[in-house]
């Protein structure tokens, strides 16, 4: 029987997630772990988790060598424990001998500097490092707004709206429940704290583009694309991120609502909405391959991209471990193949592994 192992940096992280796909393992002759990829013994490399009972529906405490396929679900932050589980998570994929499902994305930098390097180009919004308060000021006077991103950042988090106005600055970012903004009277004020910023991780910066709605609301068409039985890349779903109004980001953390993307789609005219559709099909048909030509092999991605006031689209973010909330809430109807395709795409790579 094949063992799928899910890693994560807590253990009862995705915890529905992860249940839903043991719960369907059983019809494909598969069995499912969950681990930490820090409780590795290294002498024996053992690894302390939870393995699923289909006979009592729930996870039991189990020490089990290494699975054959790993689906890595790790979130690293920059505390010691992400460090930890990053370093065994990189030996692992290291390993000849080892196989995940998809083996993940460098930061956002590195995608960026290979996508504005393709055929996809145009749709990214102009993406520089941050090297310095000073750089980031100097940009403000040419683009007047602009967004700072953390290089290594999901899930909108950390994601600053810089405004110069004439006599002050204007900075705003997105919490959980509320959108914090502060105003600095001078360059002097701005660029202390920015120093400050930069000390604690590393940030990109682009132009702020206007992605919002009528309603001054802002959204996005969140993407899920995943390989099939066949390792074949599928469009799985589209769905509409609409965040509150006059925030940043229209990220699910920050408060969005979902909407059906062919609900949405229909309310624009049809010259328009053909455009749009197309162009949405160019960027999801060549995505993939491009980055598997230039990274390593991947299951799925969420593919964020942005619509403006003027109907051009831009790529927002590419995600190697994208969620499911989106699709799950605007096509429950895909809830069951959401859960078992990792299943049936676990069971092609041990298939492929026997014939090499």
């Amino acid at each position: 029987m094949l063992t799928l192992g899910f890693m994560t940096l807590q253990l009862k992280n995705e915890h529905t997630y992860f249940t839903e796909i043991a719960g369907r393992a059983l019809k494909y002759d598969i069995e499912c772990v969950r681990f930490i990829p820090a409780s590795m013994d290294p002498t024996t490399e053992m690894f302390e988790g939870e393995l699923y009972s289909h006979q009592q529906n729930r996870w039991l405490k189990k020490k089990f060598p290494l699975p054959d396929v790993l689906y890595d679900r790790c979130f690293y932050g920059e505390d010691f424990h992400s460090r930890q589980c990053k370093g065994i998570v990189s030996w692992l994929k290291s390993k000849d001998n080892v196989r995940f499902l998809g083996y993940g994305l460098p930061n956002k930098l590195e995608l960026y500097e290979v996508l504005s390097n393709s055929k996809l180009s145009a749709y990214l919004p102009k993406t520089v490092k941050v090297t310095s308060p000073l750089m980031v000021q100097s940009l403000l006077q040419t683009f007047q707004r602009i967004i700072l991103k953390p290089s290594n950042g999901s899930q909108g988090n950390g994601v600053y709206y810089i405004e110069m106005q004439k006599r002050h600055y204007i900075v705003k970012t997105d919490k959980l429940e509320q959108q914090v903004s502060r105003v600095f009277a001078d360059e002097a004020l701005l660029l202390n704290w920015l120093e400050r910023l930069l000390k604690k991780k590393e940030f990109m910066l682009q132009p702020y583009l206007s992605l919002t709605n009528e309603q001054h609301e802002p959204f996005d068409i969140r993407s899920l694309l995943q390989k099939d039985r066949n390792g074949n890349w599928i469009t799985v779903g589209k769905g509409i991120r609409q965040g509150k109004v006059e925030r940043i980001v229209s990220n699910l953390s920050a408060g969005a609502t979902v909407i059906d993307y062919e609900t949405w789609i229909q309310s624009i005219p049809e010259q328009k909405r053909n455009f749009i559709n197309e162009e949405i099909k160019f960027i999801l048909e060549s995505l993939p391959h491009l980055l598997e030509e230039n990274f390593h092999p991947l299951f799925e991605l969420g593919v964020d991209i942005g619509v403006a006031k003027d109907h051009s689209i831009w790529i927002l973010d590419v995600n190697s471990k994208p969620g499911r909330k989106v699709l799950l809430t605007s096509q429950p109807g895909l809830q069951d193949y959401l859960y078992e395709s990792p299943l049936l795409y676990a069971n092609t790579i041990m298939e492929r592994s026997i014939l090499e």
